[in-house]
């Protein structure tokens, strides 16, 4: 079977995806994912209310920040690091700030608490 796609989706399928961070009406951010190549529908469905929840009750929201990534896992797995994030490390990344971005991903442990 030389030269046979043996793979469970048609090479048309659209296995590349978009990690996103919408910036909501209320200023609080959403982070998504998204296949395909383009954002536009989607981000249009979003302020549609199509997509139940979070960005439902907080429209019209607009992109903040998105990244393409070749492979759906990739993004995938950039979607749930970028959920675990502090909205300052967020608004960094939007900046393209990649110091502080780096700043913040220092790891807190062994700094002495502040007394208060």
């Amino acid at each position: 079977m030389t030269g046979t796609d043996l793979s469970p989706f048609p090479t048309a399928f659209p296995m590349s995806a978009f990690v996103y961070i919408l910036l909501c009406a209320d200023r609080s951010y959403y982070v998504g994912s998204a296949i395909g190549d383009d954002l536009t529908q989607h981000i249009a469905q979003h302020n549609s209310g199509f997509y139940g929840g979070y960005t439902s009750t907080r429209r019209p929201v607009q992109l903040a920040w998105s990244q393409h990534f070749e492979r759906i896992t990739d993004a995938i797995a950039a979607e749930r690091q970028l959920k675990g994030w502090s909205r300052a490390k967020k608004e960094a990344l939007i900046r393209g700030d990649w110091s502080s971005v780096q700043n913040f991903a220092k790891r807190r442990a062994g700094k002495p608490k502040n007394s208060s």
